[in-house]
């Protein structure tokens, strides 16, 4: 991802332009249609998905790296650190973009929009949803493979569904959020195995 990316982000995404824009608007529709068809299974289910993405993301560059020390393969070892890296990374900026940006929660902004619950941290971008893309992306950059990367993306998709499924991300949240993962997941390739 090129530096100056993050820049423009900011100038385009500050609060005053989400204000009654047409994509707050499209924001809030989405959000409100969703909120309209919750049942209680699928608000249980959606949520514990969004619960395991924290041990999720810790545990694939964890699984790697076990896996590199039992079979003593250097690569594998590499490329836990790579995915290890991207996450931590893409959690430094998303932290940093939310304090910059300070867009408010949606049931914070809009009093129509209910959520299953309220976090209190800012909205822009969902970290949830740019930590599962880049610790998924990175694993499937690491292990280029149908079986691998399918799955990610499925993981990472479900997992940004779900923070608008619950009511606490737009879908500019979630739509940014997941470019952020991949894109640091690609900044950081050259920690790869021979990469250097």
């Amino acid at each position: 991802m090129k530096w100056y990316i993050i820049p423009a982000l900011l100038i385009f995404l500050h609060p005053d332009t989400f204000a009654q824009s047409k994509l707050q608007q499209f924001d809030d529709r989405v959000l409100e249609d969703l909120a309209a068809h919750r049942t209680p299974g699928q608000t249980k289910m959606w949520r514990t998905i969004s619960n395991m993405n924290d041990y999720v993301d810790v545990g694939i560059p964890v699984v790697v790296l076990t896996a590199g020390l039992i079979k003593n393969d250097p690569d594998m070892k590499q490329n836990a650190l790579y995915i290890a890296s991207s996450t931590a990374t893409t959690f430094l900026l998303n932290t940093l973009i939310k304090v910059i940006v300070k867009r408010p929660r949606p049931f914070v902004s809009n009093v129509r929009l209910k959520a299953v619950y309220e976090p209190t941290s800012y909205s822009f971008p969902s970290g949830h949803t740019s930590s599962a893309f880049s610790a998924t992306t990175a694993l499937a950059r690491a292990y280029p493979k149908w079986y691998i990367i399918a799955p990610s993306m499925v993981w990472a998709s479900a997992i940004g569904y779900s923070r608008m499924y619950l009511g606490v991300h737009y879908p500019t949240d979630v739509a940014t959020g997941a470019l952020l993962g991949v894109g640091t997941s690609f900044a950081l390739g050259f920690i790869r195995p021979g990469m250097h």
